[in-house]
């Protein structure tokens, strides 16, 4: 029998409320791989195992569990009887799959002539020891095989486990995003914008286990708005790992322009990301989120110094979280391509942050004078503008309840 062996690391480490961890991994997991296999996951002994009933969808099975958060990596196995015959011959099944796996389009040079055997076994009932196991089985496979034994840097490592009453074998290895699964951390509300940056924030929230409700804001009606539809899109890519739950769009331009036509030229950018977050917060207090999540990088750009980032947050009374704040943007760009948002967050072009921006922007704001500049602003009223053309999409996921959209006024 084929299936994926799953493993985890940070939510072993984990005290007595490991289970309620594994169990949501569980609940995850089940959500991204039943539509593929027709078959539940299921916990064993700190390892989650979802079965492979058509193994012509091996490979969908296996990038559904590489992309959901919580999981370390996993095996694509064969499951067998704990018997030395059923360990040897399912061990040399899955090392002759992996050599012409890899073998497939190669030339001759880049062809695995070595391998290593990983065997363990969790199960306490089970009499011999893992060096006898790894012994036994490597050379059952070297002779299958014909392959030379490397301990160091193999090009094929065969593990073999040994869990409760079973075995599993297997020499296809994925990684997975590690961290905690979603569900386990809360809610949050994140900024979510058509650029690089913010879609890679929301992602490393997810994988620290939050359900992420993202709100962008357009630049209609003063721009086109092809940025909804971008950001719609990066949602969706978001939503494949099971934590983007719903995506709202706030029409931000008529804001802008009123700001842009009261208020210093210098303080514009700072002033509209104030706004945002009055926005955000209301969104946030309807959804029961505990934080607020941005893109920012420290010194990226003149509003993400540490002066302009405190006149920012003076406004906010939830959290604002910034998992980028110490990543430079090679970094940020390295993991949009890895999440699948690259490609679509360069697309962007009338995102509301290029709207109405000032010559010479302000890079070291003083609270009091970004504060006095507001004097001449419309607060309240200018946040209800803004929620009253508000739209919203929900994304599917592993929710345990169904939540309406957030009231607006």
């Amino acid at each position: 029998m084929r299936v994926v062996l799953v493993h985890y690391h940070e939510i072993g480490l984990k005290g007595h409320n490991r289970a309620d961890f594994e169990r949501r991994l569980q609940t995850n997991l089940r959500w991204a791989t039943e539509p593929i296999t027709g078959a539940r996951a299921t916990r064993l002994s700190r390892r989650i195992t979802v079965p492979v009933p058509d193994e012509s969808r091996a490979d969908e099975v296996l990038a559904a569990i590489a992309r959901t958060p919580g999981v370390a990596y996993a095996g694509y196995a064969i499951e067998c009887a704990r018997e030395p015959e059923a360990m040897e011959a399912a061990a040399v099944e899955v090392t002759l799959e992996e050599m012409a796996r890899l073998a497939g389009g190669a030339p001759a040079s880049a062809r695995p002539r070595t391998f290593r055997i990983d065997a363990r076994r969790s199960a306490t009932d089970y009499a011999e020891r893992s060096l006898a196991m790894n012994e036994r089985l490597g050379d059952a496979v070297r002779q299958a095989t014909g392959l030379g034994v490397d301990l160091g840097a193999p090009d094929i490592t065969c593990a073999v486990e040994v869990v409760q009453a079973r075995a599993y074998a297997y020499a296809r290895r994925i990684a997975g995003p590690g961290g905690l699964p979603v569900g386990v951390s809360g809610t949050v509300v994140a900024l979510l914008s058509a650029g690089i940056d913010s879609p890679v924030a929301a992602w490393q929230v997810m994988r620290r286990g939050a359900t992420v409700v993202g709100i962008h804001f357009s630049g209609r009606p003063q721009t086109p708005g092809r940025s909804e539809r971008l950001a719609a899109d990066l949602a969706g890519v978001l939503s494949r790992s099971g934590g983007m739950r719903r995506l709202y769009v706030v029409p931000f331009g008529d804001v802008q322009r009123e700001i842009a036509l009261a208020t210093p030229e210098s303080l514009r950018v700072l002033l509209y990301r104030r706004f945002m977050m009055r926005v955000a917060e209301r969104v946030a207090a309807a959804e029961r989120a505990g934080a607020l999540v941005t893109g920012e990088s420290l010194g990226q750009v003149a509003s993400q110094t540490l002066e302009n980032i405190a006149a920012v947050d003076a406004v906010a009374r939830l959290p604002v979280l910034r998992p980028l704040i110490g990543s430079d943007k090679l970094e940020i760009m390295e993991r949009a391509s890895q999440i699948g948002t690259y490609d679509l967050s360069i697309a962007s072009d009338d995102d509301c942050c290029s709207l109405f921006m000032p010559r010479a922007p302000e890079t070291h704001a003083s609270l009091g004078v970004v504060e006095e500049a507001e004097v001449a602003l419309d607060i309240d009223g200018l946040v209800e503008r803004a929620l009253a053309g508000m739209t919203s999409a929900d994304f599917d996921g592993p929710w345990r309840k169904r939540t309406a959209p957030a009231v607006r006024p």
